[in-house]
């Protein structure tokens, strides 16, 4: 492997700078993750969340209609896999990402679903449970997929496929995440985006059902943290313990008011995996 440029550099801060501002979460479970993998996690972060923001957020609240988004989102996909081709982007967040790629063995097979699932917030409104089941691949699972690889493969000097254990418990993770997140904003993606990814509204769905899927998720996943490599598992297991407290708050909050983990919580659950705790299971 070669040595960082400067410029390399300058685009991993980057990356870094806009995962600390958009979450303090993600941001805690990172400072505990081995510097062999920190920065690799990060650009990957990254760029998830600037194609959140055409789609969902900053594109929106500049006024752009979803055509504009879908264009701007196209060619930020094309210029991700030129990159990762290529090795170089004007773009800061697409090269430090591209870096990362290129290192772990981050593919088009993952890149693509991401991409398609980030279009699907443009064309649909309402899913059932199929188009959830493919879009919580795209948008979720895939992002867990991309970290495993870099949790595997960084600072090596050949790409080995992660274990088939490693392959379910990084998926099943993502999902979970992704569901957590769309029961804490159910109001907020119905009532401003007119968007229903869980069918709670139209398709029979509750609540608990969804947790209960979430908490099965998150037990799949905890058996597969110990066989993390270990600079790894004390972020992965912060991260599941978040999201855990969460869903149990969740379960036990249904004013649909976005729910949140109190500071102390994060740093009590963080402060178990540092002294290795192994993940909490949930499911009976």
């Amino acid at each position: 492997m070669t040595a960082p440029t400067l410029y390399d550099r300058c685009a991993q801060d980057a990356a870094g700078a806009v995962i600390a501002a958009y979450s303090t979460s993600f941001s805690l479970a990172c400072r505990l993750l081995g510097p062999r993998v920190r920065t690799g996690i990060r650009s990957v972060y990254a760029l998830v969340r600037i194609a959140d923001e055409i789609v969902d957020g900053a594109a929106e609240s500049a006024g752009l209609p979803a055509p504009t988004q879908r264009l701007l989102l196209d060619a930020f996909e094309a210029e991700t896999l030129a990159a990762v081709a290529r090795g170089f982007s004007t773009d800061l967040i697409v090269h430090a990402f591209a870096l990362a790629a290129r290192e772990c063995g981050i593919g088009t097979d993952l890149i693509r679903p991401f991409f398609a699932s980030m279009r699907t917030d443009l064309t649909r409104m309402q899913h059932d449970a199929s188009s959830h089941d493919a879009y919580v691949y795209g948008s979720a699972e895939v992002v867990g997929l991309m970290c495993l690889q870099v949790f595997v493969n960084a600072g090596r000097e050949a790409h080995t496929p992660p274990a088939a254990e490693l392959t379910d418990g990084a998926r099943r993770l993502g999902s979970a995440f992704q569901d957590v997140n769309f029961l804490r904003d159910l109001a907020d993606d119905r009532d401003r985006l007119g968007r229903d990814y869980l069918g709670i509204d139209g398709a029979g769905v509750d609540r608990a059902a969804v947790l209960d899927r979430i908490d099965r998720d998150l037990d799949a996943a905890a058996a597969a943290i110990p066989l993390l490599p270990a600079d790894c598992r004390r972020a992965v297991t912060t991260a599941h313990g978040l999201f855990a407290e969460l869903a149990r708050r969740l379960r036990d909050d249904t004013t649909e008011g976005r729910v949140s983990v109190p500071t102390s919580v994060k740093a009590t659950i963080a402060a178990k995996a540092i002294a290795g705790r192994p993940p909490r299971r949930v499911v009976a």
